[in-house]
């Protein structure tokens, strides 16, 4: 396939399903004409805007009657010469904000063209560079677009250049403009907050601008920054839909604008918000890349895009495409108050389990018994941890069991003896009394002495004590600076990752920011997963791993089993539905478990090996959002094999007849459905219990809470046939509990419950 063709200064970029077209027009002006399903070169005419004339009201360019830019589609919008709509470059001298690219040359190139200071995807089919000058001010502006024909992927970003003898103030670059002429769309971002991350959001565009962003240093929870627009009528299966992300952990801002004339305008890029850059003479400046994609086949597809990009494209590591470990993470067991036997007997039973990673979370450095100190230290507490973190990382993987560790580089305490020492590597107000997040303060990431310090203390912790995993924390926002000074934090961020784990690609990197607070492309260049939120209570996170699953894909979606009642929530779930949502992502566990009964280890164990067998599909099958019936979510991942998943939220009385739905099956072929086994606690059904035995028991008594530790009752075991037509439509699974009565074939429903079902090709 030739991926891009140009022609009489048109030019075509193509991928397996997509087309992207723009041309030159007599102006000189890159005029947008189409983003979708595939065409050919010679359609441009027909897809070109016919102006014949101008509407009223508006500013004629070069007098032609027919022509305002206010109604031509750009490739990239910019301020004056007769152009009201929202501008993607913003850029001041003495006198004026006017700027005008014109058409100037091309090029294209092999593969990507990296970026410097900061991370972008690999493994490019080609890159088209267009070069535009503004002669007045002696501006060049160069756009890239760069392609990924077999993920249906084309990235996009901007480089401007001052050849001029002056300097300008650049307070805006987007990375990407995009003129639409697509009539009732919709804008769906994923929205939040901490313990609350990446809700689906969805707007009608109207009149006037829909916009995010985010302020607070980081791509941010408030607003991840990833969005999708799509037509009304799109739904998952089904439809137009055009999907955006920034390859950037930083401030962010996009924007979709409909004009008067039904012009959606689509920009994303770094946050202009405080943004004040010095362009001086002979200087340049370069965007973040961002990552566009398009499907007519609904959600699903759109989100398979973004998925298979990001596993082939952007992750990097020793991890690309391997599969990840089930581990035990201490935090929930322990908090801070651990020592090394306690440890050591949690790594022990979480091997009994099946588990293969242990991981030793905050509190084990410098003075650090809560969170009002120690940050920014990397001395072992001894007293926690007599012989140190290689002790205890010897005794690990002695057992046979991967070690991992809990960092936050980033940020420091005033109780601690890095502070003592150098109070200057904290990023404060002067003459402002210092205000704390969680009872710390950011480290200047823009000094090189600090990255210089983070890089040193941390490469010696993995190379000193055999780490094989880190968490890398970061619980604060950033205020009181410029954006200009986010942005040059980010960059070195960027550089203290790229000198920490590409040296050292076998370390597993799961990157934490209070959960979800950068969840971005920007830091999966790094880390091959993300902890996708602090809010392990299974019934928000589906939720939350859903909106996930729009944009990135579950390899990269870090998901645990806690306890129950909930530390978010207080919430009582039981333990196959806290199970079941971590199975769809890298499935870990965070909670004491010497805590726990016999019957729930024994199903922890089951869980664990369940996991184990099915994790490449878990992990790297095909993934779809099922939504059919208003009362229940379903996830379904399919490879060689798929498997199934049904949530419900609140039980009703009576319920309605439910189904089973599977998409991604043959239609012909005939398939055997059979759900996963696992026990209920017999302690929830109460006094029912006294109508199945001989004699009557306290539902509430000691008698009953000790075999309810030992005993559970089996989940109704189901098994049905069905050809993919059949699950396609959807099939009717056996009755839930109805309160009339009891027998084998019933399904206990649960507030909160879930089941599992294995769909396998039934042999002939």
């Amino acid at each position: 396939m030739n991926t891009i063709e140009v022609k009489d200064n048109v030019f075509l970029l193509s991928t397996r399903n997509t087309s992207y077209f723009f041309y030159v027009n007599q102006y000189k002006h890159l005029e947008h004409l189409h983003y979708g399903c595939r065409v050919r070169i010679e359609d441009g005419e027909e897809l070109a805007l016919k102006r014949c004339l101008a509407y009223g009201a508006t500013i004629l360019y070069k007098e032609d009657p027919s022509y305002s830019l206010d109604q031509v589609a750009q490739e990239y919008g910019s301020y004056g010469r007769g152009d009201f709509k929202e501008a993607s470059i913003e850029l001041k001298d003495d006198a004026s904000y006017t700027t005008e690219f014109l058409f100037d040359s091309y090029e294209i190139k092999d593969g990507e063209v990296r970026i410097p200071g900061l991370p972008s995807a690999y493994g490019a089919d080609k890159t088209l560079i267009v070069h535009l000058k503004d002669e007045v001010r002696k501006l060049q502006l160069d756009l890239y677009y760069t392609i990924y024909p077999e993920e249906d992927v084309i990235t996009r970003r901007a480089v401007l250049i001052n050849q001029s003898s002056r300097k300008y103030l650049l307070h805006k670059l987007m990375s990407f403009c995009l003129d639409l002429y697509e009539d009732g769309l919709q804008m769906m971002d994923f929205c939040g907050a901490w313990d609350k991350e990446t809700h689906v959001n969805l707007r009608d565009i109207n009149r006037g601008t829909c916009s995010i962003g985010s302020r607070v240093g980081f791509s941010s929870a408030k607003q991840n920054p990833g969005f999708i627009v799509k037509r009304k009528d799109t739904n998952e299966n089904y439809g137009k839909a055009w999907g955006f992300n920034l390859v950037y952990t930083g401030n962010h801002y996009s924007s979709v604008s409909k004009d008067e004339y039904g012009i959606h305008r689509i920009q994303g890029g770094i946050s202009p918000e405080r943004f004040v850059y010095e362009l001086k003479k002979g200087a340049s400046f370069e965007t973040p890349e961002a990552v566009l994609t398009f499907s007519d086949k609904g959600l699903n597809d759109l989100s398979h895009h973004f998925h298979d990009f990001i596993n082939r494209h952007i992750i990097r590591s020793d991890w690309k495409e391997k599969e990840r470990p089930v581990l035990i993470n201490s935090w929930e067991a322990f908090g801070m108050d651990f020592n090394k036997n306690k440890l050591v007997k949690l790594a022990k039973q979480g091997l009994s389990l099946g588990m293969e990673l242990f991981v030793l979370d905050d509190g084990w450095f410098g003075r650090r018994s809560d969170d009002t100190k120690g940050l920014g230290d990397y001395d072992c507490n001894t007293k926690k941890i007599p012989g140190g973190i290689r002790s205890l990382s010897k005794e690990i993987h002695d057992l046979g069991m991967l070690f991992g560790i809990w960092v936050e580089p980033e940020c420091i305490n005033v109780d601690s003896r890095l502070y003592e020492k150098h109070p200057e590597y904290a990023i404060v107000e002067k003459d402002r009394e210092m205000l704390f997040g969680r009872h710390q303060l950011l480290m200047d990431l823009t000094n090189p002495e600090v990255r210089d310090y983070i890089v040193q203390n941390v490469s010696d912790l993995i190379d000193k004590n055999k780490v094989d995993y880190i968490k890398w924390d970061m619980n604060r926002m950033m205020d009181g600076v410029s954006g200009v000074y986010s942005h040059e934090y980010i960059k070195g961020l960027y550089e203290v990752l790229d000198r920490v784990f590409t040296p050292r690609p076998h370390v597993l990197f799961e990157s934490c920011s209070s959960g979800g607070n950068r969840f971005d492309l920007g830091m999966l260049c790094f880390s091959p997963q993300i902890w996708a939120s602090d809010d392990t209570d299974p019934i928000e996170r589906i939720d939350i791993q859903k909106g996930l699953s729009y944009l990135y894909p579950l390899s990269t979606v870090g998901a645990h089993v806690s306890a129950s009642p909930h530390l978010q929530t207080l919430r009582q779930t039981p333990l196959e539905t806290r199970f079941t949502i971590s199975a769809y992502g890298c499935l870990g566990y965070e909670l004491d478990l010497n805590l726990l009964s016999p019957v729930e280890k024994k199903e922890i164990k089951k869980q664990i090996a369940y996991y184990k067998k099915h994790r490449n599909t878990f992990q790297y099958g095909r993934f779809y959002r099922i939504n059919e019936e208003e009362q229940y979510e379903q996830f379904e991942v399919s490879a060689d094999e798929t498997i199934v998943s049904k949530f419900r939220r609140i039980v009703h009385a009576a319920p309605i007849y439910d189904k089973l739905y599977a998409l991604g099956l043959n239609d012909e072929t005939m398939y055997e459905i059979v759900s996963r086994p696992y026990l209920h606690n017999i302690r929830q059904f109460g006094n029912l219990i006294n109508f199945v035995l001989p004699v009557k028991i306290d539902a509430n008594g000691h008698l009953m809470n000790e075999i309810g530790k030992r005993r559970g009752m089996d989940a109704a075991g189901q098994n049905y046939r069905a050809s993919g037509a059949a699950l396609r439509s959807g099939i009717y699974l056996n009755n839930l509990f109805l309160g009339s009565g009891f027998n084998d074939s019933l399904r206990i429903p649960l507030d909160y419950g879930s089941d599992m079902y294995e769909i396998k090709e039934l042999k002939q």
